[in-house]
């Protein structure tokens, strides 16, 4: 791989991916406790689900603007609302006014994601798709994996305040790299009222049905990963609870360049059928620990089989998707994405019922969702060529 066969405008977009997943993701272990101590413990698998519910409704907006005002516009409007959202936190006393910024927060992850990965799309030549997908991610993977124990650091030896007021930096960071990005849209238009106007081919696009599936099935355990890990780490006794999400994004980094070159080469579904497997051995294994160790060993099987998972699944979308539409076909990727994360993190929360004693079922159920994904492209990509598949 050379480095400097990509222009600068990807690396560009790579730093910000850093300083923008990291501003979310430094909070999330300790939300819980922040939530409990208003008296909403009941409500922890709202936290994630909320969250992931935003970002899908906002998706066939983002992409439908990402189409026609521009990425760029697109990417910083996700931005800025990290930044907003992480200076009301500390303002925020109330239950349901923790519940209802969750909300508005997710628009960051409903906007930010899509410019990032239609912008790559515009960018990067088909046969460095792969590539260019898993080093992108690789840079948001990365500010996701120091920043839970970054967070934990400051709200254990500064304050939680501290901690968001953090988050809100990394935000404004990621708004000013944004500033420098050059847009790729051509013939991109002014700002309407009507560029909001949403119509039924704005909300899917069928040419990425498989693909979408796929993460739907497989976003599921993500989302229960987010919601049951911070109580399954204090159960085990563990102190840091960002510990478990460090190691999951580290291992995850590992592999994502690697898998998108090789399915480059070798095809998207056949490596995705490895990595579903491993996603229903790494759920399994987690719930089944007794042990700091068997959770630190899930986590790194987990981390792998993602870090092959989730670029592999952009890469087929950008090779699936129509030309002149990039912005609506990651937009039903991403929805797919958050849909499986809310209902993971949901699903995984009433099964849990603050309860150790479920932790294993609720892992199981996990694997039960990859177990399905996994039938599923064996059956629909039988018989097709390996690089691309379309309904």
């Amino acid at each position: 791989m050379k480095l400097n066969s990509y222009p600068a405008q990807f690396w560009l977009l790579c730093l910000s991916s850093f300083f923008f997943f990291g501003s979310f993701n430094m909070m999330i272990p300790e939300l819980p406790a922040f939530l409990s101590a208003m008296g909403g413990g009941q409500y922890k698998g709202l936290i994630i689900s909320l969250f992931t519910v935003t970002a899908m409704l906002s998706r066939p907006f983002s992409g439908r603007l990402a189409d026609t005002i521009g990425r760029v516009p697109v990417m910083i409007i996700g931005s800025a609302v990290c930044v907003f959202c992480s200076l009301l936190y500390p303002v925020i006393s109330t239950v349901s006014g923790f519940l209802l910024l969750r909300f508005f927060h997710g628009f960051s992850t409903g906007f930010t994601p899509t410019g990032f990965t239609a912008y790559v799309a515009d960018i990067i030549p088909p046969n460095k798709r792969g590539e260019a997908m898993g080093l992108l991610s690789t840079f948001g993977t990365l500010g996701m994996a120091g920043s839970p124990a970054l967070g934990d650091f400051i709200a254990v030896h500064g304050s939680i305040d501290m901690m968001f007021y953090g988050s809100a930096f990394l935000g404004l960071l990621s708004v000013l790299i944004f500033l420098r990005v050059k847009e790729t849209v051509a013939q991109k238009q002014k700002f309407h009222p009507a560029h909001l106007k949403i119509g039924r081919e704005d909300l899917y696009d069928p040419n990425v049905f498989v693909p979408c599936l796929i993460m739907l099935l497989t976003s599921y355990s993500f989302g229960a990963m987010l919601t049951l890990i911070p109580d399954l780490s204090d159960f085990l006794g563990l102190s840091n609870k960002g510990l478990v999400f460090m190691i999951f994004t580290f291992s995850s980094v590992l592999v994502r360049i690697l898998a998108g070159k090789i399915s480059d080469r070798f095809g998207r579904p056949a490596v995705l059928k490895v990595s579903i497997t491993l996603i229903g051995v790494g759920m399994l294994v987690i719930g089944f620990a007794s042990q700091p160790w068997m959770l630190w060993t899930g986590g790194v099987i987990y981390g792998l089989a993602y870090g092959t998972n989730s670029p592999t699944l952009f890469a087929w979308v950008t090779d699936l998707g129509n030309e002149k539409n990039k912005g609506r076909a990651f937009a039903s990727l991403y929805i797919a994405l958050e849909c499986g994360i809310g209902l993971g993190a949901f699903g995984s929360g009433l099964i849990f019922g603050d309860n150790p004693q479920n932790f294993l079922l609720a892992f199981s159920a996990c694997s039960l969702f990859s177990l399905v994904a996994l039938i599923f492209i064996f059956f629909r990509t039988k018989g097709r060529t390996l690089r691309s598949f379309s309904v």
